[in-house]
C-alpha cells in the first residue's frame, strides 16, 4: 500500500531542489499532486516526469505571497482531485548576505513574505480545504538557521525560519481537533539551487559540509523522505514539531 493513495497534496516552491523532490516523491506514494511555482517551464517539466512515472500531477502558476493565488492553488486542487489532504509550504528565498543595519526594509520585507507570510496565506486557505476533507497534515519547510544556529549576515531568513517554527506549533493546537496536523520540517545544508547560492564556492561548500557532525550535505530527496513522513499516517501523533533533518550540524562542535 502506498502511503498517500488516494490523497491529494499540494506542495509549494516545487520547481526546483527540496520542493521537487517533495513532489516526485509524493506522486510515487500514490498522491495526485498540485505543483505550484512562478515558472511555469519547470513546473511543467516536472508535470512530465511525475506522469512518465505514472504519476498523477497538476501545475499552478503563481506566486505565493498573493493572497489570490493561495486561494486559486486551493481551489484548483479541490476542482481537480476533489479535495485537499496535504500541503507542503516550501517556497523560500535567502536573501542578500548583509548585516541587519544594512539591510533595507524593502528586503526585509521581501524575505519574510517570501519564507513566511506565504506560508500563512497558504494555510488560511488549506486549512478549510483539508476540513472539508477530514483532516489533513500540512508540512512548513522551515530551518536549522534561526532555530538551533545563528549565521551572519542571514537576520531576515533567521527570523522568517523561526516564525516558521511558531507558525506551525500555533496552527497545530487550533486545527487538532479538525484533524489537521501541522510541522515544521527544519532540513541542514541540501545541494540544491538556493544551497549553491549560499555557498557559492568550493571553499564555502567544504565549509557547509565541515559544521555538519555528517560532514556532507543533504540530497533533496533525503529531505523529501521526512516530508514524506510528515505528510504521512506514519506521523500520525505528531503535530507542533520541529523536526530537524540536517546531519547533526546543531549538535557538531568539530
Amino acid at each position: 500500500m502506498k502511503l498517500l493513495s488516494g490523497k491529494t497534496a499540494l506542495v509549494a516552491g516545487a520547481s526546483t531542489g527540496i520542493g521537487r523532490a517533495t513532489a516526485k516523491l509524493f506522486a510515487s506514494q500514490g498522491a495526485n499532486v498540485v505543483v505550484v511555482a512562478r515558472r511555469e517551464p519547470e513546473l511543467l517539466s516536472l508535470v512530465d516526469e511525475i506522469t512518465a512515472l505514472g504519476g498523477r500531477a497538476g501545475v499552478y502558476v503563481g506566486d505565493v505571497v498573493e493572497e489570490n493565488a493561495a486561494r486559486e492553488m486551493v481551489e484548483y486542487a479541490v476542482s481537480s482531485f476533489g479535495g485537499l489532504n496535504v500541503a507542503v509550504n516550501n517556497a523560500g528565498m535567502l536573501g542578500s548576505s548583509l548585516p541587519a543595519e544594512e539591510v533595507s526594509l524593502n528586503e526585509w520585507l521581501q524575505v519574510l513574505n517570501t519564507n513566511l507570510t506565504s506560508a500563512f496565506l497558504g494555510a488560511k486557505y488549506q486549512v478549510p480545504a483539508m476540513r472539508k476533507s477530514g483532516g489533513g497534515s500540512i508540512v512548513n519547510v522551515s530551518s536549522f538557521v534561526g532555530y538551533t544556529v545563528a549565521l551572519p549576515g542571514m537576520s531576515a531568513y533567521s527570523a522568517s525560519k523561526a516564525g516558521m517554527v511558531g507558525l506551525s506549533k500555533a496552527l497545530a493546537v487550533e486545527c487538532a481537533a479538525d484533524g489537521i496536523r501541522v510541522n515544521a520540517l527544519l532540513p541542514g545544508g541540501t545541494d540544491t539551487p538556493m544551497g549553491r547560492e549560499a555557498s557559492s564556492t568550493p571553499e564555502a561548500i567544504e565549509f557547509t559540509k565541515s559544521i555538519h557532525a555528517m560532514k556532507r550535505l543533504a540530497q533533496p530527496e533525503e529531505v523529501a523522505n521526512s516530508a514524506l513522513y510528515l505528510a504521512s499516517e506514519l506521523s500520525s501523533f505528531s503535530t507542533g514539531t520541529a523536526l530537524l533533518v540536517e546531519g547533526g550540524v546543531s549538535i557538531s562542535k568539530t
